[in-house]
């Protein structure tokens, strides 16, 4: 944690003290450290810690190979950007003899396909229309403000579900079966349903090691709502060290609140529309109403200052927002259409592939899978970051 304060928490706050004395006009010079992030720091240490912890809790015993230990908090499919694994889950599986899996090691490509699927033509191609409506905010209407919140979101999903499906797969490759980390989170009724399936490790993470031991929910209301504000601003200074994710974080929490409070949040624990082929009316708009909130709290996520935040959302509630958009980006719109109809008729799976794929003939696999290696290179948008390499 002292790593983590120092490299990622020390300027933000050397700099927020600094504001703060400045608004009572007393300037102050901070001085800064100016180092540069490791890579997936925030993963790394709070994968470390689940070990640390579950050893103080006796949920595990300490560790005395150090091969074996160096290979838990090393192993590099899930190094930079997660999933976040436990020691419980993990270990066990490093320590076992493991022996080379064809339908493991198939099901393992497979998902490595879908994921470079994701983040290559969904997510590169959205983030070509979101940066530049983003970056230039100030230039357009509120309609087209919306869609780069939309594109964005999309963006977000494709990028981080993306790498997920790459670590998962690469691991597959090894005998190993890492955590879950997304489980079609667009697909949602519920912004509590939404957590539950976005960025699960996480989510998972600091449900088991901050907010039951805080209490969880079974404790008075007063405290339930501090525990439920708690562990999302936690969990929005751990995404970065700027008031925009804290916003983003509390937000979160003043969705999700209402639900918890009438304990209605363990409403929606099945998949929308299991074993049908078509949602209905009310669960058509409660996902439109989810992904709408979501949208909205990924405008600070994105916004470079919370000044810019209000800016973009102070122009989508202006009258702008009834004109058409300025920017229409037709091919990455198709594409979107299509990915969201694959993880619908995929969404019974651990991903959309699997599940689609499930029994079908050789010829048909083969020819989903030209089909997603064409439109890798095809589609390949300008090169873009995972976003979450940065937390």
């Amino acid at each position: 944690m002292g790593f983590l304060g120092i490299f990622k928490y020390f300027d933000f706050f050397a700099a927020s003290l600094a504001s703060a004395f400045a608004s009572i006009h007393i300037h102050l010079d901070p001085w800064t450290l100016g180092l540069i992030l490791p890579v997936g720091i925030s993963f790394y240490t709070f994968h470390g810690l689940s070990y640390v912890i579950d050893i103080y809790h006796n949920k595990i015993k300490a560790e005395h190979n150090f091969v074996d230990y160096s290979l838990f908090v090393s192993f590099f499919p899930l190094l930079v950007a997660g999933p976040i694994e436990r020691a419980t889950h993990l270990l066990p599986q490093i320590k076992k003899t493991r022996n080379f899996d064809y339908s493991q090691a198939v099901d393992g490509l497979r998902q490595i396909l879908w994921g470079l699927f994701k983040k290559v033509v969904i997510a590169d191609n959205c983030a070509e229309v979101a940066n530049q409506i983003f970056n230039h905010s100030s230039d357009y209407n509120g309609m087209t403000l919306v869609l780069g919140a939309v594109m964005f979101s999309i963006q977000i999903y494709g990028d981080f579900s993306g790498y997920s499906d790459i670590a998962l797969g690469t691991a597959r490759l090894f005998g190993i079966e890492l955590l879950k980390n997304f489980a079609f989170p667009y697909f949602s009724r519920d912004i509590a349903e939404f957590w539950r399936r976005w960025h699960i490790s996480l989510s998972s993470w600091f449900r088991d090691y901050l907010y039951i031991p805080l209490g969880g929910s079974k404790v008075g209301v007063w405290k339930k709502v501090r525990n439920t504000f708690i562990i999302f601003v936690v969990s929005g200074f751990w995404h970065g060290a700027n008031w925009t994710f804290i916003i983003w974080g509390f937000l979160n929490a003043l969705f999700i609140l209402p639900s918890i409070l009438s304990n209605t949040n363990r409403t929606n624990m099945q998949i929308v529309a299991c074993e049908k082929t078509f949602p209905n009316f009310k669960e058509v708009a409660s996902i439109v109403l989810t992904f709408l909130l979501a949208t909205f709290a990924w405008i600070f996520f994105r916004a470079e200052s919370v000044v810019h935040a209000f800016q973009i959302i102070q122009t989508i509630f202006s009258l702008s927002i009834i004109n058409a958009p300025e920017i229409l980006p037709k091919a990455t719109l198709l594409l979107v259409i299509a990915f969201f109809i694959v993880e619908w008729f995929g969404r019974m799976g651990n991903y959309a592939l699997q599940f689609i794929f499930s029994g079908k003939p050789f010829l048909w696999r083969w020819s989903i899978y030209i089909a997603l290696i064409a439109c890798v290179f095809f589609f390949t948008g300008k090169e873009q970051a995972f976003i979450y390499f940065q937390f």
